[in-house]
């Protein structure tokens, strides 16, 4: 019996080969680092770091713990940008590429809003209340993005392949760019600056944490809560679960699948234009190409906990930024490379090619509508 089974195994492809070379290749090299930055830590002029990198000094605590705080603020944000891209594909099964233009108009509009507010002398004087304001402002600025691009790019392509709205999710990303360029000019924009006590750093347990990136988190946290309750506990969440595994079925069963639609894309954009909020206050700076980098990364980080996962977009958010953060100086400056500064990005593409490599679904899973699975 056990011959039969053997004799009936599919034989290795070259591909198959190639892919457990590169999944062994890549393991061994973060592995490795990894190995190398601890023996650096012990022993700077240890005699491997002297080979590979004689200018080694190692990480103090402090440098440390802003490198992990710096890491879950910025994977936060593109969690919160990703969820879209999830709620997105599990209900229609194609990626929107314009998503980022819509994190970009929710920066865009926050950076607006609290100018004036700034002329006016209430930034400063009531921050709180200005920061819930230009939150609330890039929600329905953002959200009516959202509800316009599926309005008049997608909903008439629903039927189509799945490559032509993919192709018009490209399109209508570059028009958004060119409508800001032609509103707001090419250049950079600034948000004012931030009051001196949401700087200063403050102490949660053993952290020292800057007010800023704890309010980034906070919000972030805050604001996935609501998600999630809005998904799993009230009957336009169960509408949306309803769809997302069977549109034909769903509607069948008196749900509105064109007003369940609309809402996961003004639901994603909501969740973009928090995003966006919190980009432009971290970084305090923004351009029409902003939404184009954290875009693209949220889409991994959606792919890196699995496509229609909610949870798996957060997490896999905050996997990546973590990455992005630690992994130039925790794996890439030990073996000797050189601007390790400089190749964040590339840190987190190699972070999706390796969980694809390693785990093709995702670290949770990818949640996929009956007729994707099949």
């Amino acid at each position: 019996m056990t011959t039969a089974i053997r004799s009936r195994a599919v034989p290795r492809t070259g591909v198959d080969w190639f892919l457990t070379v590169m999944r062994t290749g890549l393991s061994f090299f973060f592995i490795s680092g990894v190995v190398l930055f601890l023996l650096q830590q012990i022993d700077p002029q240890n005699p491997i770091a002297g080979v590979l990198n004689p200018d080694a000094t190692g990480l103090t605590a402090d440098q440390l713990e802003g490198l992990v705080i710096s890491g879950l603020s910025q994977g936060a944000m593109y969690g919160l940008i990703a969820l879209g891209y999830s709620m997105v594909y599990g209900v229609l099964g194609f990626i929107n590429f314009a998503h980022g233009e819509v994190f970009m108009v929710g920066a865009m509009t926050g950076m607006i809003t609290s100018n004036k507010l700034e002329e006016a002398g209430i930034w400063e004087d009531a921050f709180p209340v200005a920061l819930v304001f230009i939150i609330l402002v890039a929600i329905v600025c953002s959200t009516a993005t959202a509800v316009i691009m599926e309005r008049v790019a997608y909903r008439p392509l629903r039927g189509s392949p799945r490559l032509i709205p993919l192709i018009t999710s490209i399109g209508v990303s570059f028009l958004i760019q060119n409508i800001s360029i032609v509103l707001l000019g090419p250049g950079a924009k600034s948000y004012p600056s931030l009051p001196d006590w949401l700087s200063q750093k403050r102490t949660i347990l053993f952290l020292e944490i800057e007010g800023t990136k704890m309010m980034v988190v906070l919000v972030a946290a805050i604001s996935m809560a609501g998600l999630w309750y809005l998904v799993e506990r009230t009957k336009t969440g169960k509408a949306m679960r309803a769809v997302a595994e069977d549109k034909e079925i769903a509607s069948l069963m008196g749900i509105d699948v064109n007003r369940t639609i609309v809402t996961t894309f003004a639901v994603g954009g909501a969740m973009a234009g928090v995003a966006g909020i919190l980009w432009g206050i971290l970084f305090r700076s923004v351009i029409h190409t902003t939404g184009f980098l954290p875009g693209i990364k949220a889409f991994s980080a959606a792919v890196v906990g699995g496509i229609g996962n909610l949870g798996g977009a957060m997490a896999g958010g905050l996997t990546l930024g973590s990455a992005e953060s630690l992994a130039p100086l925790m794996v890439l400056e030990p073996w000797g490379v050189n601007g390790v500064s400089q190749l964040r990005d590339a840190v987190a593409f190699l972070v999706l090619i390796f969980v694809l490599l390693v785990k093709p679904t995702g670290l949770f899973g990818e949640r996929l509508s009956a007729e994707d699975r099949a």
